[in-house]
């Protein structure tokens, strides 16, 4: 699979090698070793979630303050979804950035975002579903709202003659500028210290080659 860092620093966007023949097609979605070893970044899934969405639903901008934080894995399996990420670190070197991904189970494309980021998508297609794998399960007064459509961040939004359908929590979170006023967002050092004792907990667990990259054992006939 290619993993590329997205133009969010520690942000990654994944795309799996396709294995197609007669009856279809087959990939890996995610490797652990493999991703460890290209991002430098470690993910324990821990809980799954699933939203399915009409055409023009708008979900974002969604953020975990830190602690705990909350690293998520993103991929669309049914429909389409333009997929947005946000950097919301403070002091982060792409603070305010933001990187556009399409998502449709087809290309299997994923994306990754490490603690610390904002996310968002709106979907393209009627009855869409997004898939959502965590490192953190759900806590509540954890989560905060960036607004998706904060003219300073203006974010890539597709034009449509349909009305966008938002939650209002959504519709009146503050502006980037706003929420880092208030104090409500993570902090890049912060962050950074948080990745490193993931990686340092792993490392001191893990056998000695657990980040070496090991050819898949998916031959192409095995599912």
């Amino acid at each position: 699979m290619e993993i590329e860092e997205m133009a969010v620093r520690d942000a990654y966007r994944i795309r799996p090698r396709i294995h197609g023949d007669e009856r279809g097609a087959f990939f890996e979605s995610f490797r652990d070793e493999e991703f460890t070893r290209v991002t430098g970044q470690v993910f324990r899934p821990v809980q799954t979630n699933f939203s399915v969405n009409h055409r023009n639903v708008l979900r974002g901008m969604h953020g975990v303050s830190l602690p705990p934080g909350q690293a998520k894995y993103v991929t669309c399996v049914r429909g389409a979804v333009l997929d947005v990420v946000l950097d919301v670190r403070v002091g982060s070197p792409t603070f305010g950035g933001h990187d556009v991904s399409l998502l449709e189970p087809g290309k299997g494309t994923a994306v990754f975002l490490p603690d610390g980021m904002a996310h968002g998508f709106v979907s393209l297609t009627d009855d869409s579903c997004v898939s959502y794998v965590f490192d953190t399960p759900y806590i509540p007064g954890t989560p905060f709202e960036i607004d998706p459509f904060d003219p300073d961040l203006a974010l890539p939004w597709p034009s449509t003659a349909e009305p966008v359908v938002v939650a209002p929590k959504d519709l009146q979170a503050p502006s980037l500028s706003r929420a880092a006023g208030l104090g409500i967002l993570p902090r890049y050092e912060d962050c950074l210290a948080h990745y490193a004792r993931q990686r340092s907990a792993f490392l001191s667990h893990a056998p000695q080659n657990a980040i070496q990259s090991r050819p898949s054992e998916f031959a192409g006939d095995k599912e």
